[in-house]
C-alpha cells in the first residue's frame, strides 16, 4: 500500500519479467538437468536444434531471469527493510541515550544478574528477535545470493545471541550490539532503493556513507567497545561464568562475518572507483537483477544501436548492448536466424 505507489512514482514499471520463447527441448534441460549448461552441453544443443550457441546461452539467461523477482518486488522488499531498520534504530538510540550503560559499558555488568528488565527494553528485544527470525526463514524463498551460507550463519548467530542474552539477562550488552548493527543497515537499504530507482548519484553517495559507517561500527566500535566489554570487563567484574565461552564465541563469529563483509564492500568500492559508479552487489548473482538489462538489449537491438561504454561489463560479464556488439548482433534478431528451430526466437 505504501512501497508500490512510491516505486511507481519514481518510475519503476509494474511489468512482468521478459519470458523466454517456448522450447520443449531447452525447457527439459533447464528443469531436469541444469540451469547453467556448460560449453559441451551448449554445443550439443546447438547441433540438435541447428542454431547458434550464443542464442542458446541467451535463452537460458532469459529463462533464469524469468524466475527472478522484478525490480518492483525488490524495491518493495528493500523499502520494508529500510523502514524497519530506520524505525528500530531510532527507537534503540532514543532508549539507549538515557541508559547509563550506553556511556559506560562497565554498567552492563554491575549487579548482574539482578538487573531490572524495563518495558521498553523488552519490546526492543522482542521486535528484533521476531525480525531476525523472519529473515532466517525468508532467506530460503528470496533470491539466492553468493553469501547465502554467510547470511544463514549470521542470522543463526544473531537469533542465538538475542535468545541467549535474554534468557541470561544480558540484555544491556545485547542492546548495544543490536543498535550498533542497525546503525548501518538502513543506509544499505536506502542505497538499494536509489539504485532500483536509477538515481545513480544518490546511490553512490549513500553507498559511501554506508561503507564509512559500516567500517567504523563493525571494525572499530564493535571490537574495541563491545567485545572489550564482554571479553575483559565482564571477566573482571563478575568473574568467569559457565556460558562465558559460548556467549563470546557467538560474538566472535559475528566479528569474523564483519571482516568478510568488509572485504566485499571494499571490492565494490574499488570497482566503483574504476567505473566511476557503484556496481552491482558482489553478493548477487550477475543475473539477479538483469530484467532492465534484457529490456535495454531488446530496445537497442531493434534500433540498431550499440553502446561501447565499458561500464556494461558487470563482474566480468558483458551486459546489455555490449553483448550484442561483441558478438556481432547489432541489428534485430529474427526467428528465421535460428533455421530449424522455429520455436527458439531471438533474444529480443
Amino acid at each position: 500500500f505504501i512501497a508500490k505507489p512510491c516505486a511507481l512514482h519514481v518510475g519503476i514499471k509494474d511489468s512482468d519479467p521478459y519470458e523466454a520463447p517456448p522450447n520443449d527441448i531447452l525447457e527439459k534441460v533447464f528443469v531436469s538437468i541444469t540451469k547453467y549448461p556448460d560449453q559441451k552441453r551448449l554445443e550439443g544443443l546447438s547441433k540438435q536444434l541447428d542454431c547458434d550457441v550464443r542464442k542458446i546461452q541467451c535463452w537460458f539467461r532469459h529463462r533464469r531471469n524469468q524466475d527472478k523477482p522484478p525490480t518492483l518486488t525488490k524495491f518493495c522488499e528493500s523499502m520494508w527493510r529500510f523502514t524497519f531498520y530506520l524505525c528500530i534504530f531510532c527507537y534503540g538510540i532514543r532508549f539507549l541515550w538515557l541508559s547509563p550503560w550506553f556511556w559506560d559499558t562497565r554498567q552492563c555488568w554491575y549487579n548482574y544478574p539482578f538487573q531490572p528488565l524495563s518495558e521498553e527494553l523488552y519490546y526492543y528485544y522482542i521486535m528484533e528477535l521476531a525480525f531476525y527470525w523472519s529473515l532466517m526463514f525468508s532467506q530460503f524463498t528470496d533470491i539466492k545470493r553468493k553469501d547465502f551460507l554467510i547470511m544463514f550463519v549470521h542470522h543463526l548467530a544473531t537469533v542465538g545471541l538475542i535468545t541467549f542474552s535474554y534468557i541470561n539477562n544480558m540484555v544491556r550488552i545485547g542492546t548495544l550490539v543490536l543498535c550498533l548493527h542497525d546503525s548501518s543497515d538502513f543506509l544499505l537499504e536506502a542505497a538499494k532503493l536509489a539504485n532500483y530507482a536509477k538515481y545513480q548519484r544518490l546511490c553512490d553517495t549513500l553507498f559511501v556513507i554506508f561503507s564509512t559507517v559500516f567500517m567504523v561500527t563493525r571494525l572499530g566500535i564493535y571490537p574495541f567497545w563491545v567485545l572489550n566489554s564482554t571479553l575483559f570487563e565482564s571477566w573482571e567484574i563478575i568473574g568467569p561464568y559457565p556460558s562465558w565461552w559460548f556467549f563470546n564465541g557467538l560474538l566472535l563469529i559475528l566479528q569474523l562475518l564483519h571482516i568478510i563483509w568488509s572485504y566485499l564492500i571494499a571490492r565494490i568500492a574499488f570497482k566503483a572507483l574504476l567505473r566511476g559508479k557503484v556496481s552491482k552487489d558482489d553478493r548477487s548473482d550477475v543475473e539477479s537483477s538483469s530484467e532492465e538489462e534484457d529490456e535495454t538489449l531488446s530496445t537497442k537491438s531493434r534500433s540498431g544501436n550499440s553502446s561501447s561504454n565499458g561500464a556494461n561489463w558487470v563482474n566480468g560479464h558483458v551486459g546489455g548492448s555490449r553483448w550484442a556488439e561483441e558478438h556481432g548482433h547489432t541489428g534485430p534478431l529474427t526467428a528465421s536466424a535460428f533455421g530449424a528451430a522455429p520455436h527458439l526466437r531471438s533474444c529480443d
